[in-house]
């Protein structure tokens, strides 16, 4: 059954529903429905505001159960509390969470049907809940292998609606005869499955556009649709904008501008990915392919220019965008990051200092621990506290919590030139550095970059083990909505809000795209950035 006839026997079955006044629901075993708010905050008198139903995947598994401050059950509560500050009453707020695309397709289309069968409600002042004053909050539920899954639940994917029933099946040419049958097997499921999913896109794909037929607003959040308009869209982090986030930090901190041919830093990229599914099947690498972009276009001149090298030589002055596969490696086995980096600093002798490292670009930090971890085991010393004195990790602890004292002598920036480094150790005529002080300056704990910001990676942040990570600006980004949704339930324009901007969505030009910076976390912005906004406690901070 081709797509277009499929789409148009959905719309026929809706219509027909809606025409006959039937009242579906969904149903309660494919989703879990629940309406959250904070009731500590203040409800606006307004009621003319409308009503929001909010659609999110449920929370991702990360592969060891640590837990990235970018999870969907973290940014509800707070997009909820938003809407209630703004004006919505709190029973005009849904939010519903499903585990798959199938579910949540489902859910969509039994509430919009149930919302049009002639069921007309109101809010508490008596003011009738029309379709023109309801808007949708859609996260699509997108599939993510192990590795993406460690960057947090809202890195931004596209869903296409093509039925796309190679997926899983890859490796089926190369099987030989004496596997025909069990790969047969496999196929048949690998074709089942993927034959669901397009369904799901394509009845997800009609309920929203039956939605906004009727007047219904829809705001897709992260994960666009291929080919489908929303009314707006919620971009939140994507490949490319967590690999150029850590590149950045990494090359003020570092001052690679200041950097020299003679002296230059030395730095690792980490680029982990999944080669293949469980069940053998290639899995589409296009996220660190584009993570690997974002890093270059901040570091490809530095290495181009030779200011930057890295020890393990995967990446030279001859290095272009395209050599991405020469820093990945297959993260699906474990140990994989600490044998991948234990072969990059090979040192040349069981006698030699560790090899020199200035910088390691980690992606994410289920990836940043391993390589802390690492770094121990292989003789590294110290924290991002001794390398860059602007990080005072004193300072940070005393304003957090005025007791605890982890004070730290300043030091200068161990790797300096030679006639500009003031460092304590002797040297020589031709101004080389003493042996013994040049092995100290070797196993010098270098920066080490993630993403996610995990609440068990907070500590090693505190500590300076693990330099940076990062964390999508929630509370910003759930007032940002609150109006947004305000504004299409009123009838007033998005375009003039500051955080809003036309775009490419889906393949369709000039959408209105909501977008908050990500927020960069080290010791020296922590407190105003994790506990302040209440992220975070103390005691998540092992403090």
């Amino acid at each position: 059954m081709g797509f277009a006839h499929r789409s148009a026997t959905v719309i026929t079955a809706i219509a027909v529903a809606c025409a006959m006044a039937l009242s579906l629901t969904a149903c309660a075993s494919d989703t879990d429905k629940q309406s959250e708010t904070d009731s500590s905050k203040t409800t606006l008198t307004s009621s003319s505001v409308g009503a929001a139903a909010i659609f999110t995947p449920s929370d991702g598994i990360t592969l060891n159960q640590q837990t990235p401050l970018n999870k969907w059950a973290k940014l509800t509560p707070e997009l909820t509390g938003a809407l209630v500050d703004y004006g919505f009453k709190k029973k005009n707020i849904t939010h519903t969470t499903s585990d798959s695309l199938d579910k949540q397709s489902r859910a969509i289309q039994d509430f919009v049907v149930d919302h049009l069968s002639g069921k007309a409600s109101s809010d508490d002042s008596g003011i009738a809940l029309t379709p023109d004053n309801m808007t949708l909050l859609v996260a699509p539920v997108v599939k993510a292998d192990e590795s993406t899954r460690q960057y947090g639940d809202y890195v931004s994917q596209e869903l296409s609606t093509e039925d796309d029933t190679s997926e899983g099946s890859a490796n089926a040419d190369s099987d030989d005869s004496a596997n025909s049958a069990d790969s047969s097997d496999e196929d048949d499921s690998n074709d089942s499955s993927s034959a669901t999913q397009a369904q799901a896109v394509q009845r997800l794909v009609s309920s929203l556009k039956l939605a906004q037929e009727s007047g219904m607003h829809v705001v897709l959040m992260a994960n666009s649709i291929e080919g489908y308009k929303p009314d707006a869209f919620v971009q939140f982090s994507d490949a490319r904008t967590i690999g150029h986030l850590q590149a950045e930090k990494l090359a003020v901190k570092l001052e690679l501008d200041k950097a020299s041919k003679d002296n230059p830093k030395h730095i690792e990229v980490m680029l982990p990915y999944i080669s293949a599914d469980e069940n053998g099947a290639s899995v589409d690498a296009t996220f660190a392919k584009e993570a690997f972009l974002g890093i270059w276009q901040v570091l490809g001149t530095y290495y181009q220019k030779g200011v930057i090298v890295s020890p393990s030589g995967t990446l030279t002055s001859s290095s272009t965008e395209d050599d991405w596969m020469s820093v990945a490696y297959d993260v699906s086995k474990d140990g994989a990051t600490a044998r991948v980096l234990a072969k990059r600093l090979e040192k040349l002798s069981s006698s030699a200092a560790p090899t020199r490292i200035d910088g390691i670009i980690a992606m994410n930090d289920y990836i940043a621990s391993e390589v802390v971890k690492e770094l121990n085991d292989l003789g590294y010393d110290g924290s991002a506290a001794d390398i860059n004195p602007q990080i005072t990790i004193s300072g940070i602890v005393g304003n957090i919590t005025g007791k605890k004292d982890l004070a730290r002598q300043q030091v200068p920036d161990p790797i300096k030139s030679p006639e500009n480094d003031e460092s304590n150790g002797s040297q020589n005529v031709d101004g080389s550095n003493d042996s013994t002080d040049t092995k100290v300056k070797d196993a010098q704990w270098p920066l080490v970059t993630g993403y996610g910001a995990y609440i068990s990676s907070i500590p090693s942040v505190v500590n300076g083990k693990q330099w940076m990570t990062g964390i999508e600006n929630r509370q910003t980004l759930a007032t940002d909505l609150a109006e947004m949704c305000g504004r299409l339930n009123t009838g007033k324009s998005i375009s003039s809000m500051a955080s809003v901007r036309d775009t490419e969505v889906g393949g369709i030009k000039k959408i209105p795209t909501l977008n908050e910076p990500v927020v960069a976390v080290s010791a020296s912005n922590l407190k105003a950035t994790l506990i302040d906004p209440g992220y975070i406690t103390l005691a998540d901070a092992g403090l």
